[in-house]
Order: C-alpha cells, then sequence, then structure tokens
C-alpha cells in the first residue's frame, strides 16, 4: 500500500554514521529536485511543478526540515486546486498536516473534504481519515465517524481484488480499534451493539456528521470555494 505504509528507511541502522549518510542522499535528492524545478521548459503544464513540489515536501519531511516542507506542499495545494486535481490536493493536505504547523488541522480538514468528495484514490482517503483517529482524544466520537467514512469510501470506491480486501480489512481494524478505546468492547456482540449506538451503520446518519469534524478542523482557513465546488459536482 503505498499512502498507509510506514516509513522504515531509518529503521535498522546501525549508527549515527548510517543516519547521518541518508540524511545527505535525501539533502542531494533535494537538491535535483530543485534543479528539476528550475529546468522546466517552458510552457510546461502547472501541474508539473506541483508534483515536483510535492516530492520535495515528502523528502523534508524526512529530513524534518517541516517548515520548508510545509511550504512547498502549500504552493502545490495552491497549483492543483487551480487545476482542479483533486488528488494531488490531498497529497499535499497530508503532507501539510504531517508537518505540525500551525495551520495542519486546517489542512487535514480540507484534505478529507475533497478525498471524501471527489473519487480520488481509496487508499489516500483512509489514510486522512486515519489521521482523524490517530490525533483525537480516545473518546471522540470524531473518531468513530471517520472510521466509519473509511470503510465505507473503500466499500463504494475500491475495485474487487486484492487491494480491496486489504483495505476493507484495514478499515475493520480502525473500526476495531475505536471501539475497544470507546466501549470496551471486546467481542462481536459489544461491538455490533456499539456500532448501532453510534449510527455508524447508515452513511445518511454518518456522513453529515463527518462535515461537522471537518468544521473543527478547519475552522474559518478555507483556501477552497466549497460552495463553488459542489455546484459544479454531477449531483450536488
Amino acid at each position: 500500500m503505498k499512502y498507509l505504509k510506514e516509513d522504515t528507511m531509518l529503521m535498522d541502522m546501525d549508527g549515527s554514521e548510517d543516519v547521518q549518510e541518508s540524511s545527505r542522499l535525501l539533502e542531494i535528492r533535494v537538491e535535483d529536485l530543485k534543479r528539476q524545478l528550475i529546468e522546466l521548459p517552458a510552457g510546461h503544464a502547472a501541474v508539473d511543478r506541483a508534483d515536483i513540489l510535492l516530492e520535495i515536501g515528502r523528502v523534508l519531511i524526512r529530513l524534518e526540515e517541516m517548515q520548508d516542507a510545509w511550504d512547498a506542499a502549500r504552493e502545490a495545494f495552491d497549483i492543483y486546486a487551480a487545476a482542479e486535481s483533486w488528488e494531488g490536493a490531498v497529497q499535499a493536505c497530508d503532507i501539510m498536516f504531517v508537518a505540525d504547523q500551525p495551520e495542519s488541522l486546517a489542512a487535514l480538514g480540507q484534505g478529507i473534504w475533497l478525498a471524501v468528495t471527489y473519487p480520488v484514490d481509496p487508499e489516500l482517503t483512509v489514510a486522512m481519515l486515519q489521521h482523524v483517529i490517530d490525533d483525537t482524544p480516545p473518546d471522540s466520537q470524531g473518531a468513530a465517524v471517520a472510521a466509519a467514512v473509511a470503510h465505507y469510501i473503500v466499500e463504494l470506491r475500491a475495485p474487487e481484488g486484492k487491494e480491496r480486501e486489504n483495505l476493507l480489512f484495514y478499515t475493520n481494524q480502525m473500526l476495531a480499534t475505536v471501539a475497544r478505546r470507546q466501549g470496551d468492547v471486546l467481542d462481536q456482540a459489544g461491538f455490533d451493539e456499539w456500532f448501532k449506538k453510534l449510527e455508524l451503520h447508515d452513511p445518511a446518519l454518518f456522513l453529515p456528521r463527518l462535515r461537522n469534524v471537518i468544521d473543527v478542523l478547519v475552522q474559518d482557513t478555507w483556501w477552497i470555494d466549497r460552495e463553488t465546488l459542489q455546484q459544479k459536482l454531477p449531483v450536488n
């Protein structure tokens, strides 16, 4: 899986020299990517620049240069949004959230809104919703809603095959984890009771509650015009 796997590059290293060598390789990669930005040909597609900025942001996260990672992803987001290239915009939001800057929660909320509204990679959508579970208090109903939406999105969008099976297993585990945190749920009967009590069985009930979660995250810091975008949707 692309978005849910953990970065293990710095694991299994023997000492500081290995870490320093790896950091130097990442720094070289950033230098190369910045050179690619400069060398973009005249008349290039705007998203070509955004794609490179996205990769720069990812590498800078690994270097723990969080402000610079944020800046690269923020610029990429604006380019993707202007082009209505929403999967790229969601990836930029993911980087901005991980960068842990003052507006990172706003980035997460907007990334979730875009990932649920548009048919982006379901694994990316699950990864964005996983952040809510990881960063909310154990008793937060927002975590339960995020897990339910993640499972629903996979059922709705993921094509048949091994990847779908893996994602459904993952989202089932998300739900089970939240259930244990919130209700000391230890068996199927307890899970079923918890699931129905929180009205997680019906998208018509839990999807509107996701809007509340997003509003809490974003507050007034929207970088997109949701009303205009919703008017463009086939069904709004």
